[in-house]
C-alpha cells in the first residue's frame, strides 16, 4: 500500500515524469522503499484514474514528450490521511538471519564469507549515506521539511551502523564459522 504514497510524496516535492520518478527512486526514496520502473508507471495510472494526480499540459506540445504529473487535492488528502494513520512496525524478514538459523542445524560452510560480504556492503552503504548527509544537509538547513528528510537519512545511517556492529560481533563469534553439528536436533 505504500508505493502510491511514496509516489504522491515525490510528486508533491516536485512534479515529475515517470522516468524522473524512477531516477528519484534510485537516488533517494529507493534507499528505504524500492520500486521498479514498471511498478511506478502502473501506480501513476492508478493514481490518475483515482483522481489523485493529473498529467500537466505541456507549454509547447511535442511528439514523444514525457508526461509530467502533479498531485491534486484528493491525492494530498489521501496522503495526509495515510500519514496520520497508526501502523505497527514491520517484522524483520532478512534471508541472512534465516540462513544463520539454518546454519545452526546444518553447519556454517561459507557463512563467514557471506557475513564478510554483507559487512562490506553495509560499510559501502553507510559511506554513501554519510556522503549524502554531508552534501545535502549542512547545518544551516533548518526548515522543518529538511529536518524530517534528514531524520529519515539518519535512520538509514543508524541502521547501517547497527548492521556493521552486529556483523562484526557475529564474525568475532566462533559459532559463525563452526563446523556442522552432528546428528539431528
Amino acid at each position: 500500500m505504500s508505493l502510491p504514497h511514496a509516489i504522491l510524496t515525490a510528486l508533491l516535492e516536485k512534479p515529475s515524469s515517470g522516468l524522473e520518478l524512477t531516477r528519484r527512486f534510485d537516488r533517494s526514496i529507493g534507499y528505504f522503499w524500492s520500486a521498479t520502473h514498471q511498478q511506478i508507471y502502473r501506480e501513476l495510472g492508478k493514481l490518475e484514474r483515482a483522481g489523485q494526480i493529473r498529467a500537466l499540459v505541456p507549454a509547447q506540445p511535442a511528439r514523444g514528450q514525457k508526461k509530467e504529473y502533479e498531485v491534486l487535492t484528493a491525492g494530498r488528502e489521501a496522503l495526509s490521511e495515510w500519514v496520520a494513520r497508526p501502523e505497527d512496525p514491520k517484522q524483520v524478514r532478512d534471508p541472512l538471519l534465516l540462513r544463520m538459523r539454518a546454519a545452526a542445524v546444518v553447519g556454517a560452510p561459507g557463512l563467514e564469507t557471506e557475513l564478510r560480504r554483507h559487512l562490506e556492503l553495509h560499510r559501502q552503504q553507510l559511506a554513501e549515506y554519510l556522503a549524502i548527509e554531508e552534501r545535502d544537509f549542512p547545518p544551516e538547513r533548518t526548515a522543518a521539511e529538511d529536518r524530517l528528510r534528514h531524520l529519515v537519512l539518519r535512520g538509514g545511517i543508524d541502521l547501517e551502523n547497527f548492521w556493521i556492529g552486529w556483523l562484526t560481533r557475529a564474525l568475532a563469534d566462533d559459532a559463525a564459522v563452526a563446523p556442522a553439528p552432528s546428528g539431528p536436533r
